[in-house]
């Protein structure tokens, strides 16, 4: 069977953990080669390890410019090509609305926003000379519902879910897709601060947490089974893959029903 991203180059950001380590290893699995760029040194160099020869990491920082047009740089130069961008890079950003500061909002704009947009703005001519190409924004159920993440979070994801249909009209003509997944709460050690070199809880302290943290995720949708990084992957391997090739400027929610649920203030 015809693996579906053979010969094709793809550009993860915040891809040495979670949703992007996860898709780097589906897309390696799938023919592609993929450039993990991110912040920490020791896990992507760790990560593109275990992963083999189709994997490259590049440190970067998607709230820096110049960082994220490297990225883009150092994946032409090693691979002559981009055919897949996904703007996966994230993470907390707000505080309670009571408490946001200008540097809460400038720091969440450039994490959340702008690496999104700068991101694409990179990808654009390359993508243009080559005939095409894919871009993938990792966006959020937050944008979609109240108490999903906090209002900063909320409000910037929405942000990001808008551009992508904006960009996705702008870009058609030049056949690049551009499309964005919304993910559930999807089980990472994030939840409680255990991922990071902050993390010194033992392995098996770990492990129980985390278990613990499935078993409440999966009673708070109705699939009853908890989100895992590999399920956003999927995801992405469609949109990117000719499987998802007449689908653009489209925000797909991988929640396990979780945004059609009735929320009440309280719960």
């Amino acid at each position: 069977m015809a693996k579906r991203l053979q010969g094709k180059t793809a550009l993860i950001t915040g891809g040495t953990s979670g949703i992007g380590a996860a898709t780097a290893e589906l897309f390696i699995s799938e023919g592609a080669n993929v450039v993990i760029s991110g912040r920490s040194v020791e896990k992507g160099e760790t990560l593109i390890e275990r992963l083999g020869n189709q994997a490259t990491y590049c440190e970067s920082d998607v709230t820096n410019e110049e960082d994220i047009a490297k990225a883009v740089n150092f994946t032409l130069d090693k691979h002559e090509s981009i055919d897949i961008l996904f703007n996966n890079a994230g993470g907390p950003v707000g505080a309670p609305l009571d408490q946001l500061t200008q540097e809460h909002i400038d720091y969440g704009v450039k994490l959340l926003l702008s690496s999104v947009i700068l991101g694409t703005k990179a990808a654009i001519e390359p993508m243009k000379s080559q005939g095409g190409g894919c871009i993938i924004n990792n966006s959020s159920v937050a944008a979609l519902r109240y108490r999903q993440g906090d209002p900063l979070y909320s409000c910037l994801k929405a942000a990001v879910t808008h551009y992508t249909k904006m960009a996705g009209i702008e870009l058609g003509a030049f056949n690049i897709r551009v499309n964005s997944i919304s993910p559930g709460a999807i089980a990472t050690p994030i939840f409680w601060g255990g991922s990071g070199r902050a993390n010194t809880l033992s392995e098996e302290e770990n492990e129980r947490k985390m278990n613990k943290l499935q078993a409440n995720l999966a009673r708070s949708v109705p699939l009853k089974r908890t989100g895992l990084a590999k399920d956003i992957a999927e995801a992405a391997l469609y949109l990117a893959s000719d499987s998802g090739s007449f689908v653009t400027c489209h925000d797909l929610v991988v929640d396990a029903g979780r945004t059609s649920m009735f929320y009440e203030p309280n719960d």
